[in-house]
């Protein structure tokens, strides 16, 4: 049987810290919310009251989320005078993210 690239990549045993990542990564994913918000961001970057505003959150949620969200590398922000904009920070996770969705859509 041919060796695939992903067993080619990926160590036999995964670490404790891989291990953490990849299951607080699935974590951020199984939140609707968190959904909502890394799929907004796929598209732009917004500031929070722009994302509280589109996906009809309260602005303390929406912080709450970016900051668990930010945690984990997923989001970064950029400073303009005293507005924090979001965006996107990680294609693998992204692109996981919108395989996904795609699939959720062919079923």
């Amino acid at each position: 049987m041919a060796e695939t690239d992903f067993t080619r990549e990926v160590p036999e045993d995964l670490d404790e810290e891989t291990l953490f990542v990849v299951s607080q990564t699935f974590k951020a994913l199984g939140d609707p919310t968190r959904i909502r918000i890394l799929h907004l961001l796929f598209q732009n970057e917004y500031a929070v009251n722009q994302i509280a505003e589109t996906l009809h959150l309260r602005q303390s949620t929406v912080s709450h989320q970016l900051r668990f969200l930010k945690n984990l590398r997923l989001v970064k922000n950029r400073r303009d005078g005293t507005t924090l904009y979001y965006s996107h920070d990680d294609e693998h996770v992204m692109n996981l993210l919108k395989q996904t969705i795609d699939h959720a859509y062919h079923c």
